[in-house]
């Protein structure tokens, strides 16, 4: 529910009051007396759904943007005209729900910070970020997440294209590149600074790091959870909700991969990079989509009759061009995510011929482990080198049993292998 606040310019006050009682809108009216060319102040209180198509109504019959306009929240109405307005234009359909074109605007331009403060809270937020991965701290990357101010821009680009705010738009454009930049370059010189002054082991393996790895090797699955963020910020802006921790959840999709890019650049790791960069991209792009997609459905268009053909075409080429992008994307996604798939399909292969081998020919043994090492062949990793440790009786392994694992594993591999077979005495009491 709204209570609006409408100041009548002189000359327009009958308009005004005529337009409302032909609606059925309780109002109240009191006299404007500070000379500034208005002629009275009205209030009256409308559902939520029923804000646009009245002030709509109220700008074709002269109310422009001259005249103060106040949309607030209102928290009870007790009336019984109102629960008729509420019969009328709540029908249970997705426009009945959101909230109006107005108020859309005024949300998507107050959830973008200021230049200053958008810069400052980005770069904390990769900082964090960087200092949880290098930590392995699951708990200080959500936190990176908490602070990051990335929402407004997100969805700030989709509310500019379906209103035809062109100034709307290219804002959130440009914040959303240099949040981009500005968290990859921070994350960068943050790990590069701590590592120079031996905060953390030089000798750091970042693969080891399963806060960083898992990111250095991203797949299909991280779509996801661009795409929900997307819809779910628009949904919640839309409907008037809390958008709070969807900020996070789109702050998940940007920040901790754009950290990992910066430290794998820090430890002069380019192509360690690329993997964590493109999941970057594709995220930015999808919840760009997921967005614009959502708010045409939910049925904004701008305010214009005139303007609403090159609006829809405009967002027609808009749609396309980003579908077309992450779908190029996703194809580089596709590819890792078929590259792990076969490394670790290769390794329960492998641990189940080992497995049938000692257990047909070599009885007196039994696999301990089996373990594979990747190559650093980044971001399309394959198998590099396996160990395999065996248990048997303490003495001299069985001739042969090294060649035959060898042998064995190998066939399961698309390129050759090399095979470590170490021999555990097992001495049972």
């Amino acid at each position: 529910m709204r209570l609006v606040q409408l100041t009548v310019p002189t000359g327009k006050r009958e308009t005004v009051l005529e337009t409302l009682d032909e609606r059925e809108i309780d109002y109240v009216v009191t006299d404007e007396t500070s000379n500034r060319g208005y002629a009275a102040v009205v209030y009256f209180p409308l559902p939520s759904a029923a804000v646009e198509p009245v002030l709509d109504e109220l700008e074709a019959v002269g109310i422009d943007e001259e005249a103060y306009t106040v949309v607030v929240d209102a928290e009870t109405v007790v009336s019984r005209r109102f629960q008729a307005l509420r019969d009328e234009y709540e029908d249970g359909d997705v426009e009945s729900e959101r909230i109006s074109r107005q108020e859309l605007q005024t949300e998507a331009e107050e959830m973008t910070p200021t230049f200053g403060i958008y810069v400052t809270m980005t770069v904390i937020s990769a900082v964090v970020a960087t200092a949880g991965m290098l930590l392995d701290s699951p708990a200080v990357v959500v936190g990176s997440m908490v602070i990051a101010p990335l929402i407004g821009p997100a969805l700030g680009a989709s509310v500019g294209s379906v209103i035809d705010d062109e100034a709307l738009f290219r804002q959130s454009l440009l914040y959303q590149l240099l949040g981009v930049v500005l968290a990859i370059a921070s994350a960068a010189i943050f790990a590069w600074s701590v590592k120079t002054t031996n905060v953390v082991p030089p000798a750091l393996e970042i693969a080891s790091v399963a806060e960083i790895s898992e990111r250095l090797v991203p797949d299909l699955l991280s779509l996801v959870i661009a795409l929900g963020a997307g819809v779910a910020g628009i949904v919640s802006i839309a409907t008037g909700a809390s958008v709070a921790l969807v900020g996070v959840m789109i702050a998940a999709a940007l920040i901790p991969p754009a950290a990992a890019a910066g430290i794998a650049l820090a430890w002069g790791q380019p192509m360690a990079a690329i993997g964590p960069t493109v999941l970057v991209l594709v995220n930015v792009l999808s919840v760009n989509l997921a967005g614009l997609l959502t708010l045409w459905y939910a049925g904004y268009r701008p305010d214009n009759l005139f303007a609403l053909s090159p609006t829809e075409t405009r967002v027609r080429r808009r749609v396309v061009g980003l579908i077309a992008v992450v779908l190029i994307l996703s194809a580089f996604l596709g590819v890792i995510t078929h590259a792990s798939y076969t490394a670790g399909t290769f390794e329960q292969e492998a641990t189940e011929d080992v497995e049938q081998l000692l257990a047909s020919e070599y009885q007196q043994y039994s696999l301990i482990d089996l373990e594979v090492k990747m190559n650093e062949d980044y971001p399309f990793l394959s198998p590099d080198r396996v160990i395999v440790t065996v248990g048997g009786p303490p003495g001299e392994a069985a001739p042969g049993l090294s060649n035959a694992i060898h042998e064995q594993v190998n066939e399961r591999a698309e390129n050759p292998v090399d095979v470590e077979v170490r021999f555990v005495d097992v001495i049972e009491r």
